[in-house]
């Protein structure tokens, strides 16, 4: 190799020096001041890898100006001892390199090496380190669930994290993933979860505990939810463990889910006890406990919201929604009861009202009081003459308004007929004397969300407090006010005036109130709203109209409708078709819909089964030897197709998803060698055996 160094204008050339230190040193002095010499004379020495062993590259510049250039060797015969220069032998240094490396610089040397022809060079592997820590982990796993991906988060924490890289989790790791499966509805996987967190002697916190209430509360399972409940509570009070707020709502919440308000009511004197304010969100839980009471749950919301006003606490946007919910859901109970409650001021309670409002005291609830109104019980009530008396006293001297429907009429008092507004419990809880009102029959949703002061007053009620209605709040005044195009016009004002984005669920809501009603017109006049405001149709929109074909006819044209959307009924549209057609016992239509079935593959499931059940029955006063009935020759009819039906349809089992049926399911093979679809049909044969055997019987005679 040679190398040209241009001095004063003019090139030289001279062959590169290659001595080997150590030999050169020991065997001829001289050569160390050759190579002194050569060091100054601005020669440039490369090193070559000697024995191949990992060489130091040794550059040696000199830039001395008055250096004399060197005699060129002409000859091309080197001597041994400049071969080897500059190899510098692996013990002289720890240090491997003398730069920084990088990808791109071991890929260009890589290449070197093809071009050269040579051996790729050996790079020792870095050892493997832990790069992540415990609250890594925390944040890929809270990322994970926040996109619905709890299972893919489960497996980084058990796969990655522990067995990966095993890790020593801490709290949050599992307190996050608690949450998770709570709101999954996973209550097995999370109190596993809580045992293993145990095991590895770490202790929980409020958040443990307030995900762990929260996946009791979500439980598919309410049964199980409330057993595993109770259990965790009376293991927190034995330990004596002081709740927060947050886990103190939670409790609530799993308590008003699983169990009844009167648990609620414990929990909420044993929060207020250990210092804890009452806030939107306790109320918000109560209201969620009287839901679970069908039959008086809307009086027992009233008394709930009452005594919210008392302690001053201004309601929310999901606090009105729960009253709607009552509304809709739930019954008022025993009208004495009602009356007697919401109707007859209390003036200790009301003096209490306005101290508390001039002392600012916000979130102080009578919780004596409450718990005496929410238990009263009819008997009770009507066995104290006293206070029969003293309230029909009180009622002869107020105004009396009874909510009625459209079709009825009822006289209004003087002023009452000059309010433009209805009577409104709600203006009587805020101390209001001049709207009292008499409770009369509240038999439907519309009735109960009149005595709030109907859809207009409720809005109002919530603009006086500052809120505006979402689209929760409008779908829930759809489905508790009278069905008619006055309804649906009023709440598209309503939507349009708050900004409110109708969608598809809310226009359901309306065709189903509609043809629940029976108006099957007015049901479809629907439809055209949804195509001027560009809302697309979907299966439900044909289930809800399902629900007003009461004829053959309707309910062919709707499954021909479904077929030019490109839609396929599935089993609920079917079970409201069947439905319509067993209230009005016709055969003919049921047999049309049961052969729509069986050509489309749309599997029974156990409501169309018990329909039809019922549908097969014979009168329990029926003998046919007396006299003939033209109905009766077309149940006969009907019932031997219902067993052919029967054997040639597999059903569906109540577990199974009817969006994931499909031929590959329905040929898995049990245990028995049976298939799922020749077991459903012989228990579809055992429950049709009965009848057969009455046939035979009256055949026999």
């Amino acid at each position: 190799m040679l190398t040209s160094v241009a001095r004063s204008g003019r090139k030289a050339s001279a062959s590169v020096a290659r001595f080997r230190l150590f030999s050169t040193a020991s065997r001829n002095p001289a050569g160390g001041r050759d190579a002194l010499r050569h060091r100054s004379s601005g020669l440039v020495l490369t090193a070559a890898p000697w024995q191949r062993l990992p060489a130091r590259c040794v550059s040696l510049s000199g830039a001395s100006r008055g250096s004399t250039e060197p005699p060129a060797d002409t000859s091309g015969n080197h001597p041994p001892e400049r071969a080897n220069f500059g190899s510098l032998s692996s013990d002289i240094s720890s240090r491997r390199t003398f730069r920084k490396t990088s990808p791109y610089i071991r890929e260009l040397r890589h290449w070197d090496a093809e071009e050269d022809g040579g051996e790729e060079p050996v790079t020792r592997g870095r050892r493997p380190g832990r790069r992540n820590t415990p609250y890594w982990y925390f944040l890929q796993c809270k990322r994970l669930i926040k996109q619905n991906k709890l299972q893919e988060a489960l497996d980084v924490f058990s796969r990655d994290m522990l067995q990966g890289e095993r890790l020593q989790p801490e709290e949050y790791n599992f307190s996050v993933l608690i949450g998770g499966c709570g709101r999954a509805g996973q209550l097995k996987k999370a109190f596993r979860l809580y045992n293993d967190m145990k095991k590895r002697g770490l202790d929980a916190t409020d958040a443990t505990y307030t995900a762990l209430f929260n996946a009791c509360a979500e439980s598919p399972s309410k049964p199980a939810g409330l057993q595993q409940a109770l259990k965790l509570e009376q293991d927190l009070r034995r330990r004596n463990y002081p709740l927060s707020t947050i886990t103190y709502h939670a409790l609530l919440k799993t308590h008003a889910v699983t169990n009844h308000l009167q648990a609620c009511i414990h929990t909420l004197r044993e929060m207020l006890q250990n210092g804890h304010a009452v806030s939107q969100e306790t109320i918000h839980y109560l209201l969620m406990g009287c839901l679970r009471d069908k039959r008086t749950g809307f009086r027992l919301a009233l008394q709930v919201w009452r005594q919210m006003l008392r302690s001053g606490i201004r309601p929310d946007s999901k606090n009105y929604n729960l009253l709607l919910r009552a509304a809709r859901d739930c019954g008022i109970g025993d009208l004495a009861v009602a009356s007697g409650v919401l109707l007859r001021p209390d003036p200790m309670n009301e003096r209490k009202l306005v101290s508390h409002a001039k002392s600012g005291r916000v979130g102080v609830i009578d919780i004596d009081l409450l718990e005496r109104q929410l238990c009263i019980q009819p008997d009770s009530h009507s066995a104290s003459p006293s206070a029969g008396s003293a309230e029909e006293s009180h009622l002869e001297d107020s105004t009396h308004l009874v909510p009625v429907r459209r079709a009825e009429s009822a006289p209004l008092a003087a002023g009452a007929a000059s309010d433009s507004r209805g009577p409104n419990l709600l203006d009587l809880f805020e101390g209001r004397t001049g709207g009292v009102v008499s409770l009369g029959t509240v038999d439907g949703a519309s009735d109960r969300l009149a005595l709030v002061g109907g859809a207009e007053g409720f809005l109002e009620k919530m603009a006086a407090d500052g809120l505006s209605p979402d689209l929760r709040t409008v779908t829930l005044l759809a489905d508790a006010m009278e069905p008619g195009s006055r309804s649906l016009q009023t709440l598209l004002k309503v939507a349009k005036r708050n900004k409110v984005k109708l969608d598809v669920a809310f226009f359901n809501t309306v065709i189903r109130r509609a043809a629940r009603a029976g108006d099957l017109e007015e049901a479809k006049a629907v439809l055209s709203v949804m195509r001027q405001r560009n809302v697309s149709v979907d299966v439900q929109t044909f289930g809800s109209l399902a629900l007003g074909c009461e004829r053959q006819q309707d309910g062919l044209q709707l499954l021909r409708d479904m077929e030019e959307a490109g839609l396929r009924p599935n089993v609920q549209v079917f079970s409201a078709l069947v439905g319509r057609a067993t209230r009005r016992l016709d055969f003919a239509y049921l047999k049309t819909m049961l052969k729509s079935m069986r050509s489309m593959s749309v599997w029974p499931n156990e409501v169309i089964i018990r329909q039809l059940e019922f549908a097969s029955q014979y009168p329990p006063d029926y003998d046919k030897f007396k006299s003939r009935n033209n109905y009766l020759v077309q149940i006969d009819g009907f019932r031997g197709y219902y067993q052919h039906w029967l054997r040639a349809m597999p059903a569906q089992g109540a577990e199974d998803d009817p969006s994931e049926t499909d031929a590959e399911a329905l040929k898995t093979e049990g245990a028995d060698g049976l298939t799922a679809a020749q077991r459903n049909q012989k228990a579809a044969a055992r429950r049709f055996k009965p009848h057969n055997k009455d046939k035979r019987s009256s055949s026999a005679l």
